[in-house]
């Protein structure tokens, strides 16, 4: 089996230096990289199924989000937010750049890790060739938002594994069938044991100070800076929805087939915020698109 290398790289932000861990997969000297980068709450471990498909192509780089996992934690929460997160990123691609004929990556991004993603696909000369938005694009739905915003804040402990293991199962049901070992997986990644013993939930509680200090005038701001950026991307892009998605609506979903970079639209049945790409038939969506298939 393909095992993955664990690697961090520094990062700087107004409120001093952090540690970003992420995996790293495929030959090192492979500089054909793909960046793939996980949603609010979730962690790179998210991508260990399509990173072991993808690693004969790829040397696939899937990092812990400041403020998640293995990562560091900021020290003014009120950074957590894109800027920050962009920022991030680019140190971390000149780090898995630094070595190869290549400074380019190709990039899947899932809920927040696709903003990410539209953030640094927007820029002038950015690094990135290929990008795939998972259920994410620049208009969010405020109701969706509020669940999301609701469910990071709450300080949950819980005295079995099993029992926070449930607690994720049942938040998560939109992301479709999973099996008993899917479902553990997904729960065993963001768990951990605290020092009393306690699971809980292994991100910084001050993700969600952005989203309490959000108002209708921000919102509306930060929509219309996300349509900028998309409007901006220039690279091939493929949209993937859930067809029951709350996060991404289907007329949201349309008008990006339509403007900027007219990402190709593929939707996911039977499944709604957001596709996990555990599974084969989803892996197989973002191979034809990344490879040419």
């Amino acid at each position: 089996m393909i095992e993955p290398r664990i690697k961090s790289v520094q990062c700087i932000s107004p409120s001093g230096l952090h540690q970003m861990s992420y995996k790293e997969w495929g030959d090192e000297d492979n500089p054909d990289v793909l960046l793939c980068v996980h949603g609010v709450t979730r962690v790179g471990d998210d991508f260990d199924n399509m990173a072991r498909a993808l690693a004969g192509d790829y040397r696939v780089v899937a990092p812990d989000v400041v403020g998640r996992g293995r990562s560091g934690r900021l020290r003014n929460p009120e950074l957590y937010r894109l800027p920050q997160y962009v920022a991030d990123m680019v140190t971390l691609v000149a780090r898995v750049t630094a070595r190869g004929p290549r400074s380019t990556v190709d990039w899947f991004g899932t809920s927040m890790g696709g903003l990410i993603g539209m953030g640094l696909a927007s820029l002038p000369d950015s690094p990135i060739s290929k990008l795939v938005l998972n259920d994410i694009g620049p208009v969010l739905d405020p109701d969706a938002l509020q669940r999301i915003g609701d469910y990071i804040g709450q300080h949950l402990r819980f005295p079995t594994f099993e029992q926070g293991a449930q607690f994720v199962r049942d938040v998560s049901a939109p992301f479709g069938e999973h099996t008993d070992e899917e479902w553990h997986k997904l729960a065993a990644d963001v768990l951990r044991q605290d020092n009393d013993g306690q699971w809980v939930r292994h991100y910084d509680m001050g993700l969600a100070q952005p989203f309490r200090s959000a108002t209708p005038e921000s919102a509306r701001a930060d929509e219309a800076m996300l349509w900028a950026a998309y409007d901006a991307i220039r690279c091939p892009t493929l949209l993937v929805r859930g067809a029951n998605s709350d996060l991404l609506s289907p007329a949201t979903a349309l008008s990006m087939t339509q403007r900027g970079p007219k990402a190709t639209l593929v939707e996911i049945p039977d499944v709604g915020h957001a596709p996990t790409f555990l599974h084969d038939d989803q892996i197989a969506i973002a191979r034809k698109f990344l490879l040419d298939l």
